[in-house]
């Protein structure tokens, strides 16, 4: 098995207000442990987040999350999630333009 840590990054500048932002699907034949995340908040006023994992169901790991102007938000704070093929992270804001998300992770191949 080969362990590859790589980082994935979205610049949110150009998204529309609650719109999904695809951060990350597993691809087939790997797992991944997703060790950091973190929400950067790009706009000029507070935003309000969500988080969500799709791993055959829909749920949410954080819902309604404020971030204030010029902050960033680190959700896993040293927990870890467990992805395996075809589970997928998104990310959503109630603000047009608003966040810029990394995130970091294993892939076990």
């Amino acid at each position: 098995m080969a362990n590859t840590f790589k980082n994935k990054v979205f610049g949110g500048g150009n998204v529309a207000a609650n719109s999904d932002m695809s951060i990350y699907t597993c691809p087939a034949s790997t797992t991944t442990v997703v060790i950091g995340l973190t929400i950067a908040n790009i706009s000029s006023s507070q935003i309000t987040t969500d988080i969500k994992l799709d791993a055959s169901t829909n749920v949410h790991l954080v819902k309604n999350l404020p971030i204030p102007s010029g902050s960033a938000f680190e959700y896993m704070s040293g927990n870890k999630i467990i992805l395996t093929a075809g589970h997928s992270i998104t990310i959503q804001s109630d603000t047009a333009n608003s966040c810029d998300v990394t995130m970091s992770l294993m892939e076990i191949t």
